[in-house]
């Protein structure tokens, strides 16, 4: 077999930029749904509830971007709502006109209504655009540091002042290091290690967890 060097040059000559679009069947349903709902308060109700009967996938993203949460943050609220009613995932399938005591809990028509009062400038689209995206990872970061203090206060209580903080910690063999949030008593000779995670959406960031986890131990 012929060996055939490249250079790093020759590499990035022929890179180029993976174009895509955000939009898919989904979205667009979301975006044909906010379409139909007119400036008029009155139509909020009859439209979503019509929604929910032919594609309630599409009304639960759109509820979820009325009420500012986030796909998992919605499910945590939603199930317990389901049970205050009285309801289950199967008794909407069967009768999705029930989607309506759900709605009220949740003041779905009251929000769409709140945002129909909201003036809208290019400002606001520029802002909503920053907190889509620095502002998702800004919420997560102190998500995160909101749980570690919490867990700091419990050291505290416990350990009193014996123990170290967002350190990096010697390993068993005293040569290798890695970090955790809490080394008891020290991060030189650790007997207890502490790993805070707090989260708000499934996948890739619990995989990272185990991966920490395994680093540590």
């Amino acid at each position: 077999m012929k060996r055939t060097r490249q250079e790093l040059a020759e590499l990035m000559a022929v890179l180029s930029p993976v174009e895509s679009s955000w939009e898919d069947d989904h979205s667009r349903a979301v975006i044909g749904l906010l379409e139909r709902i007119t400036d008029d308060p009155s139509t909020i109700r009859n439209v979503l509830l019509e929604q929910f009967l032919r594609d309630s996938k599409a009304a639960t993203t759109a509820l979820r971007l009325v009420l500012d949460l986030s796909k998992d943050e919605f499910y945590e609220r939603f199930h317990p709502e389901l049970q205050k009613c009285s309801l289950t995932w199967r008794d909407l399938r069967k009768d999705p006109s029930k989607w309506e005591r759900v709605l009220e809990r949740f003041n779905a028509f009251e929000a769409f209504e709140s945002v129909f009062r909201r003036p809208v400038t290019w400002r606001s689209v520029l802002i909503e655009r920053l907190k889509s995206g620095r502002g998702s990872a800004i919420k997560g970061q102190r998500r995160g540091r909101i749980l570690e203090d919490f867990a700091e206060a419990i050291v505290l209580e416990v350990f009193g002042t014996g123990y170290q903080a967002r350190c990096r910690f010697v390993g068993r063999g005293g040569k290798s290091t890695e970090k955790a949030d809490f080394a008891i008593p020290s991060a030189e000779d650790p007997q207890i290690l502490i790993e805070v995670k707090a989260y708000g959406a499934t996948g890739s960031k619990q995989a990272d967890i185990l991966g920490d986890m395994g680093r540590i131990v």
